[in-house]
């Protein structure tokens, strides 16, 4: 059985054995490009599924073949239109007998919660909430794409950062150290420089994404940069404290798996968007490998069916 993991950033694919316990260590690993067809376009997104399939059958010594089970958990693929239209195309590509397909944040469900009831938040390239009732109801919050959402997202961070930037080099703004900050990461001469770096060098939403520990590491003592990740934090809280409400945790306890780089690798932020939260989680989980729970619902889907 195979699991996939595909984000604004990578896709990671992992193959197991049908019948094994879900702790155990995958038989191959593999990884490609971004996976999110949203963002960089269906064609390019199941190319890089394809290829991160691929390179986990390499590493595992194995001819590719279609496997008994596969779940592709897909950033940008939270609706069923979107869905199906994945299903269809893995069907087509005979990669699996079962086909099972996810948003990207049912697999951190999943790996942090089994079957409890609880909330999964992911900020990484983009963000989003994914919770579960006790009853087995599902709702979500966010995940509106980086044109008009993905808020307390890398993406939304590190652009907030160069608007401050901006402002402040045109004297609009505070002063800040995130101008020389930019410039020292982009590869700018002077503030203006930034312009080509960023429009010049046409940087995906990856790498700008990637920029948003511009904003982290001036943190420490700089007030803009501060009250950027504040408000970050607060909309990433915003969003568990709603999806609370929905699923009718105010009195009854759930457990909140975290995933993502931005909430993975910036401990403080991390501490600062929990402690936000209006409705406490009993049990906080971080998820490394979000998938670790694709492969697991592969399993599930092929024994329920």
């Amino acid at each position: 059985m195979i699991g996939v993991d595909a984000g604004g950033t990578t896709t990671i694919a992992w193959i197991g054995e049908l019948g094994g316990e879900t702790s155990d260590a995958p038989l191959g690993r593999g990884q490609a490009g971004p996976g999110n067809p949203r963002a960089v376009g269906f064609g390019q997104a199941t190319q890089a599924i394809n290829a991160a399939i691929t390179a986990a059958f390499e590493q595992a010594n194995l001819t590719v073949a279609p496997v008994a089970s596969i779940c592709l958990s897909v950033a940008g693929a939270g609706r069923s239109e979107e869905q199906k239209h994945l299903k269809v195309w893995a069907e087509s590509q005979g990669i699996a007998d079962h086909v099972t397909v996810t948003d990207d944040a049912e697999p951190i469900l999943a790996a942090a919660l089994s079957d409890s009831p609880g909330i999964a938040l992911i900020s990484g390239t983009g963000s989003l909430a994914l919770g579960r009732s006790a009853a087995g109801r599902r709702a979500r919050v966010g995940g509106w794409g980086y044109l008009f959402g993905d808020e307390g997202s890398g993406y939304s961070i590190a652009m907030a950062g160069l608007r401050a930037a901006a402002r402040a080099a045109d004297g609009r703004g505070e002063n800040t150290r995130l101008v020389s900050g930019f410039m020292e990461r982009l590869g700018a001469s002077n503030p203006a420089g930034l312009i080509e770096c960023v429009y010049g060098a046409a940087l995906s939403r990856q790498q700008l994404a990637a920029c948003s520990t511009v904003v982290f590491d001036a943190a420490a003592d700089d007030d803009i940069a501060r009250k950027i990740l504040n408000a970050a934090g607060t909309e990433l809280s915003e969003m568990v404290t709603a999806l609370a409400q929905k699923l009718g945790f105010e009195s009854s306890g759930f457990c909140l798996g975290l995933a993502g780089g931005v909430l993975l690798n910036q401990p403080r932020f991390r501490s600062d968007v929990i402690g936000k939260i209006g409705i406490s989680p009993d049990r906080v989980v971080d998820v490394p490998c979000p998938v670790a729970g694709a492969l697991m619902i592969a399993r599930r889907s092929r024994f329920k069916n």
